[in-house]
C-alpha cells in the first residue's frame, strides 16, 4: 500500500471515529472560533494605539493569524495526535503492533491518529489568510507567493521533525506525556512575528522550538519581508531537521523492549 492511499485510510478511519461523536463538532467550532476572536481582538487593541507593530501592518499580521491557524491546524489534524498514540504506546508496550506492520513503522506512526475536526482550525487560518490578502492588494506578487509556498512547506516539515524527535525521547523516559502541552505553549508565541520579543527569546522561537519558520517565515514570504539566505536557511533546516530525526528514531527504536521485556 503507497503512503497516500495508507494516509487516506486511516482519514477516513478517522473520520468513520469522530462522526459517532458529533458533539465534538460543535466542541471544535466553538474553541475555534473563541481562539480567532481572541487573536482578532488582540490585533484590535495593538492598532488601536499603533498604526504598525514592529514594523507590520494590521493586514500583515492578519496573514500571521492565518498562518498560524493553518500550521496549528495541519499538525493537530494528524501529527500531534499520531504521535500522542505513539508515546502511549512506548508507555504500555504495545508498540510491536507498529514495527511489525509491513511499512515504513515512523511514518505510521506518524499517521495513524486523525482528529478530523482539527480540519475547522486549517479552514478558519485558510479564509483568514484570504482576508488578509484581500486587504493587501496588489502588493502580493507570483514570486512572493511561491517563497510563502515553499517556506509553509519548509516550516511544517521543520515542526514535524521537531515534534517526532520530542515524542522519540520517550524511548528512554516513557512518562513524557505533557512534552506536547509544552511545546503548544511556546506555540502560541507564533500568533506575533517573533521580531517583536527580546533576542533571547527571539532565538528560542528560532531555533529550539522553531516556531518562526513555521510561522513568521512563511508570512514574510507572503508580504515581501523575507530575505533570500532566511528562506535558504528554512530549505537546509527543512533538509537537515528530518535526517535528524530519521537518525534518532532508528536509534530510539533499538533501545524499545517491547511488550515481551
Amino acid at each position: 500500500m503507497t503512503p497516500l492511499r495508507l494516509l487516506w485510510l486511516h482519514v477516513k478511519l478517522g473520520a468513520i471515529n469522530e462522526l459517532q461523536y458529533r458533539a465534538n463538532l460543535a466542541l471544535q467550532l466553538l474553541q475555534s472560533a473563541i481562539g480567532l476572536a481572541t487573536s482578532l481582538l488582540g490585533l484590535g487593541i495593538v492598532f488601536s494605539k499603533t498604526d504598525t507593530l514592529a514594523g507590520w501592518r494590521p493586514a500583515e499580521l492578519l496573514a500571521i493569524v492565518g498562518v498560524y491557524f493553518i500550521v496549528g491546524g495541519m499538525t493537530q489534524l494528524v501529527v500531534q495526535p499520531s504521535l500522542s498514540r505513539f508515546m502511549e504506546d512506548v508507555r504500555l508496550g504495545t508498540l510491536d503492533f507498529t514495527l511489525t506492520k509491513p511499512v515504513d513503522a515512523q511514518f505510521l506512526a506518524s499517521i495513524r491518529q486523525v482528529e478530523i475536526w482539527k480540519g475547522i482550525d486549517v479552514l478558519l487560518g485558510i479564509a483568514t489568510l484570504g482576508v488578509a490578502l484581500v486587504r493587501l492588494g496588489t502588493q502580493t506578487r507570483p514570486v512572493q507567493a511561491v517563497a510563502f509556498a515553499v517556506a509553509l512547506l519548509a516550516g511544517t516539515t521543520i515542526v514535524y521533525s521537531f515534534l517526532l524527535i520530542l515524542a522519540t525521547i520517550s524511548f528512554w523516559f516513557v512518562r513524557v506525556q505533557n512534552i506536547f502541552n509544552i511545546f503548544q505553549s511556546m506555540y502560541e508565541a507564533g500568533r506575533w512575528p517573533i521580531g517583536i520579543y527580546p533576542p533571547w527569546l527571539r532565538a528560542a522561537l528560532t531555533f529550539v522550538v522553531p516556531v518562526g519558520f513555521a510561522i513568521t517565515v512563511p508570512t514574510e514570504g507572503l508580504v515581501g519581508r523575507l530575505t533570500w539566505p532566511t528562506l535558504l536557511g528554512a530549505v537546509a533546516l527543512a533538509v537537515a531537521l528530518p535526517l535528524l530525526a530519521r537518525r534518532f528514531w532508528s536509534i530510539g527504536v533499538r533501545h524499545y523492549s517491547g511488550a515481551s521485556a
